[in-house]
């Protein structure tokens, strides 16, 4: 018995797919839209092949996120812990400022 993933849920609406046309045209890599989308390159070749969303139009350049490589989902996280790390930094300096203050 082989057992499978369960799915992620996530869709390519009109407007994306219009976003992967026009980053295909702008010859970025299958591997970098997907990791944009959070969809596997399957999907994208499918878009990019005409096989989904024939009727849409590809999205002009100024529209298109920033060519990849994108973050990986190991970097996003550590991102975000140094994001909260920072935060809390923060936050503790505005309690010491206010006690000063109150002085």
């Amino acid at each position: 018995m082989t057992l499978r993933a369960e799915a992620s849920g996530r869709r390519l609406s009109d407007t994306d797919a219009a976003l992967v046309k026009g980053m295909g045209a702008r010859n970025d890599r299958h591997h970098d839209i997907a990791a944009w989308f959070g969809v596997n390159q399957g999907r994208i070749a499918e878009v990019l092949s005409g096989k989904k969303f024939q009727q849409v139009a590809a999205a002009p350049e100024h529209q298109l996120p920033p060519p990849g490589p994108y973050s990986s989902g190991r970097a996003a996280h550590h991102s975000l812990v140094a994001l909260e790390e920072a935060n809390s930094a923060l936050e503790l300096a505005l309690q010491n400022i206010d006690l000063r203050s109150r002085k």
